[in-house]
């Protein structure tokens, strides 16, 4: 007399798992991004419901990298491709906006008002394309992140709010401590010399004159009257620092401490900035809050302000 009703309460069990095994045995999404900082951010906001491969890693400069027959496969077999665009992949432009044609890409940085990007001093009709320098203008990228993973993946949309909405709130604390240590750096000292022109959204964003060796791409070449030129204002202003890349060779730098020198002024390298690449997977630096925190600490220390060794979470190397 038993049994019709074990019977009914098993299949009532087996209901209920039915109904939320979908959930359960979903597979993550799989993204491909172009660049590092990209995918931090997708894994920020997608946490468990994404798995991320980015193209480029650590060190690699994304103006010159050529996609490879790997690299190709992978974005092929993606559920959705996310790349920097504004022609900071240029090697890969044709091939991403071909893709386009038969699977969702999203050129994140393109989906900032175009208002407020800068311009391309040496090709007119370009933007400059590095605007996670300015935490405010990613934090626009974030939005377009959260949006491609809700269309993509309409279950998730509860989790890609959340991770976007807390992702948010660490650029903005970011953002806060840049503005507070950068500040205390002299008016007179607020110049940032670099090896190639990635930090005109920092300079925007944080009241900082940004003058690179070679232009906003490094297949730009850096010309003799150029260095001459940057060694001049570093002698003019008394400027104390310049600083390497961590994806840019740095011998065009060296030039310019050697060309001070021969002329009275002593520079020393403040030290590597992040540019185009996040630090080493794995590591505080190997994300965009550690890697620009990274940026903001050492600049400010460098060129004569206050700011913790350790930075503003306390977990950057010490002496970086």
């Amino acid at each position: 007399m038993r049994r019709p009703q074990f019977t009914m309460f098993f299949c009532a069990v087996a209901v209920l798992i039915g109904l939320s095994w979908p959930a359960e045995a979903q597979k993550p999404l799989r993204v491909v991004t172009t660049v590092s900082m990209l995918a931090d951010t997708v894994r920020a906001v997608g946490g468990t419901r994404v798995e991320v491969t980015s193209l480029l890693g650590e060190g690699v400069d994304p103006h010159t990298y050529r996609p490879t027959r790997a690299d190709i496969a992978r974005i092929s077999a993606a559920d959705l491709v996310v790349a920097n665009g504004l022609h900071l992949e240029a090697q890969l432009d044709e091939t991403l906006k071909a893709l386009a044609r038969s699977k969702p890409v999203l050129f994140a940085a393109e989906k900032i008002p175009a208002a407020q990007l800068l311009a391309d001093e040496e090709y007119k009709d370009r933007k400059d394309p590095h605007v996670w320098m300015d935490p405010n203008l990613w934090s626009i990228v974030v939005e377009a992140v959260r949006d491609a993973l809700i269309a993509r993946d309409p279950a998730g949309r509860a989790a890609y709010e959340a991770g976007a909405k807390n992702y948010i709130a660490e650029i903005r604390r970011l953002d806060a401590y840049a503005a507070k240590v950068l500040g205390t750096v002299p008016q007179k000292a607020r110049v940032l010399v670099t090896a190639h022109d990635a930090f005109g959204y920092f300079g925007r964003a944080y009241g900082f004159e940004v003058e690179g060796i070679q232009g906003l791409s490094t297949e730009s070449e850096a010309g003799l009257k150029r260095i001459e030129a940057l060694v001049s204002l570093l002698v003019e202003k008394k400027i104390r620092a310049v600083f390497v890349e961590s994806s840019v060779p740095e011998r065009n730098v060296r030039a310019l401490v050697e060309g001070a020198r021969a002329r009275g002024h002593q520079v020393i390298v403040g030290g590597e900035l992040y540019s185009d690449a996040l630090g080493a997977p794995g590591t505080y630096e190997g994300t965009l809050i550690g890697m620009l925190d990274h940026n903001m600490t050492v600049i400010a220390r460098a060129l004569g302000g206050e700011a913790p060794e350790r930075g503003l979470n306390g977990k950057l190397k010490a002496g970086s």
